[in-house]
């Protein structure tokens, strides 16, 4: 499979003063096209830090993350969010959604031309489209979450960014978001990376990586 995103030697180290703290010591991964990969690690171990830089929101303070075979910081602040918004994905425990818009219009919002067939087919894939014309408040939290994963596909993806997703839901709307995760890995092709601390996620995923105290083991 061909390798969609590389992760070469990160560390990242705050300063409070005289103090550091090393949040992140030389991660190396890569993700391949069409996989579902966990990244599992206890509150604190540096997983969120992890999936900033992967998204280029953060700067890191070694080493480098290359996307189709391009480093994201060679480019500037405005190219990198143009990047983001075509190529990466992002997904949330707290869903973002715009409460005086449709699920049909939040899905559509950062989409890059009008593609309304595709929106339709978003709608259809996820379960959603006798819900199109709902606002937020009229949906549950795992119709929401849906909602944010659609919207985080509308400009097609190479790879979707996961942040403790299911944080805010049940046992049942978990479960129905990995379902969503595995049907997008496998008719689009797309490769999601989550972070999370539930090890019951893992089970449906192709690798899991475990951080803890900034390094993966």
């Amino acid at each position: 499979m061909k390798t969609i995103m590389e992760i070469k030697n990160i560390s990242k180290t705050y300063k409070n003063g005289n103090v550091e703290v090393k949040a992140l010591q030389h991660i190396d991964m890569a993700l391949k096209q069409r996989e579902l990969v966990a990244v599992l690690g206890r509150s604190g171990s540096g997983k969120s830090t992890l999936l900033s830089i992967m998204g280029g929101l953060l700067d890191p303070s070694e080493g480098d993350v290359v996307l189709n075979g391009k480093s994201i910081f060679f480019y500037s602040e405005n190219v990198r969010t143009a990047l983001r918004r075509k190529e990466i994905g992002f997904v949330f425990q707290a869903y973002h959604l715009i409460p005086v818009l449709t699920v049909e219009e939040n899905i559509a919002l950062p989409q890059i031309g009008e593609d309304k067939q595709y929106v339709n087919e978003l709608l259809k894939v996820l379960e959603l489209n006798d819900r199109r014309k709902h606002f937020p408040n009229e949906l549950s939290g795992g119709q929401q979450q849906r909602v944010a994963i659609a919207r985080a596909l509308i400009n097609h993806p190479k790879i979707v960014l996961a942040d403790e997703p299911t944080g805010n839901l049940d046992s049942r709307s978990e479960k129905n978001v990995m379902d969503v995760f595995r049907i997008l890995v496998e008719k689009y092709g797309t490769t999601i990376l989550l972070i999370t601390h539930n090890e019951n996620l893992t089970k449906m995923c192709d690798r899991v990586f475990y951080l803890e105290d900034g390094r993966l083991i």
